[in-house]
């Protein structure tokens, strides 16, 4: 029996030891380390959240401490916000007798959300500091957001709380249409867009060089019928693209810069009209540029898109008349004409790396299931001193109907399609009405293709093998060409070894 107590009382003694919340620490003595001195938030515009940010302070000692006070120095009027361990603290700025263990460390996660006018006006940086304890054993990190001044266009909100809509496609989308004295977009200031962007019927939307344009999550433009867009860009001296009209989303952190599908589309309305595209880089939307609109050719030189979750350029029915365009990582085709229409493409690069296998650099179709009619004329399709890549086996694809016309062409281009085929739409080498002077899966080497950057130099199988009836004088970059030409959207160069 004796040996039964003894037994309870040494397990009452373990249970309770094992319940024990408190511990015997020792008051900081300020040797605290961390994962940095700095931390820096990526640029944000006003008054819209920050990404989350990390900060991880160690204790290096033997010994449990207790840090009396970890706080924002700007206290309760700070704009930036923490938590310590999953604790929120006091509105997250202030949190009093922080346990941090012996050999042991914690993670603070920052976020901010500030107003211009909470800035410094000359360079507009918003600072702060996490400070941890106070008098000699004071230890500060700092904390710096570059906070970027914006116009916002977003639909207004009904009495009701549901939010101004526009009908794209017979479908009613959050949107809203542009006033008369907001169709023009300067190099002023960024402009953010949240919802679509109606362009209205028999108006033009101008974008001058420099402007840059950010969209919200499913937002984009819609240019209704008649309307037009008219983008006029215009060459850059250096990598800022500061003369480049830019569309992205509104997520400026470096971690969102190559994300796809993180906004909807720049959309054309079947009878839209009268587009010029000129020096555009558009990057991560769903569908970078849909045209829907047969009724009048539209230009677009010296274009970029890259990382767009569907299409670069999906067009249906459409003229274009392309030179100097560049597209890479799109989720189905870099290029993608459907349903017939008119296209000419001259010194473009249609390169599609994605990571898969079943997407297309281009995509040609005379039909669309579904439409009435469901196929319509492709009464031009040419290709002149192009290059079509990328990382799947075959990066060309035909789609034909044999009730509407199918005409098409490529004319001293590079291209991949690696299946052997007895399909007599791929003859690459013996059928001279569709296909003239082909390199055939040779690779470009593109000067580095994970960050977009498709300049080859003079290794590439795209050196000088252009014809000088179809060249374009300079490249997508302004850099004159060479006779005879290279393929693509960029003259070669030498790059830094």
């Amino acid at each position: 029996m004796r040996q039964y107590f003894i037994l309870f009382f040494f397990s009452l003694f373990i249970a309770l030891s094992s319940c024990r919340t408190d511990f015997d620490t020792v008051a900081s003595s300020g040797d605290l380390k961390f994962s940095r001195d700095t931390v820096y938030l990526d640029t944000v515009f006003k008054n819209i959240g920050s990404s989350t940010y990390q900060l991880k302070v160690y204790n290096k000692s033997k010994d449990d401490i207790s840090i009396p006070i970890i706080q924002l120095k700007k206290g309760l009027n700070s704009k930036y916000r923490m938590t310590v361990d999953g604790m929120s603290g006091n509105n997250g700025k202030i949190f009093n007798n922080v346990t941090l263990l012996a050999k042991d460390s914690l993670y603070i996660f920052i976020e901010t959300t500030a107003d211009i006018t909470d800035a410094d006006p000359t360079d507009f940086l918003y600072t702060d500091e996490i400070q941890f304890d106070s008098g000699a054993n004071l230890q500060e990190v700092a904390l710096v957001t570059l906070i970027q001044d914006a116009v916002f266009l977003f639909p207004k909100q009904n009495p009701d709380g549901s939010k101004e809509k526009i009908k794209i496609d017979d479908k009613d989308v959050d949107g809203f249409y542009l006033e008369d004295n907001e169709l023009t977009f300067t190099n002023q200031k960024p402009y953010v867009i949240y919802g679509y962007a109606g362009v209205p019927q028999n108006k033009t939307i101008h974008f001058e060089a420099g402007s840059r344009v950010h969209f919200h999550a499913n937002s984009g433009i819609y240019v209704d019928n008649n309307a037009s867009l008219q983008i006029n860009g215009s060459k850059s001296n250096t990598e800022k693209l500061e003369n480049e009209v830019v569309f992205e989303g509104d997520r400026l952190e470096s971690l969102y810069s190559n994300i796809p599908g993180q906004w909807g589309s720049i959309l054309f309305a079947d009878g839209s009209t009268n587009h010029t595209i000129t020096n555009l880089t558009l990057k991560n939307a769903t569908i970078g540029l849909d045209f829907k609109s047969p009724n009048n050719i539209v230009q677009i030189k010296n274009t970029q898109l890259y990382n767009c979750a569907q299409y670069g350029i999906l067009a249906q029915n459409a003229q274009i008349n392309g030179e100097n365009i560049a597209v890479n990582y799109c989720g189905l085709a870099s290029l993608s004409c459907v349903y017939g229409g008119s296209y000419s493409f001259t010194h473009c690069t249609f390169n599609n790396n994605w990571s898969g296998s079943s997407q297309f650099a281009v995509n040609l179709s005379n039909n669309l299931v579904g439409a009435t009619p469901e196929t319509n004329p492709l009464t031009q399709a040419a290709f002149n001193n192009c290059i079509i890549y990328g990382s799947a086996t075959n990066e060309f694809n035909l789609s034909k109907n044999a009730n509407a016309a199918f005409v098409y062409q490529l004319n001293n281009c590079l291209l991949k399609f690696s299946s052997s085929t007895t399909n007599p739409d791929y003859q690459f080498k013996t059928d001279a009405v569709h296909y003239n002077n082909i390199i055939l899966n040779e690779n470009p080497k593109y000067y580095n293709i994970n960050q977009n950057k498709l300049n080859i130099d003079k290794n590439s199988a795209a050196f000088a093998k252009g014809n000088q009836a179809y060249i374009i004088s300079t490249d997508i970059l302004g850099i004159t060409r060479t006779s005879p030409p290279d393929l693509g959207a960029y003259q070669s160069k030498d790059f830094p070894k």
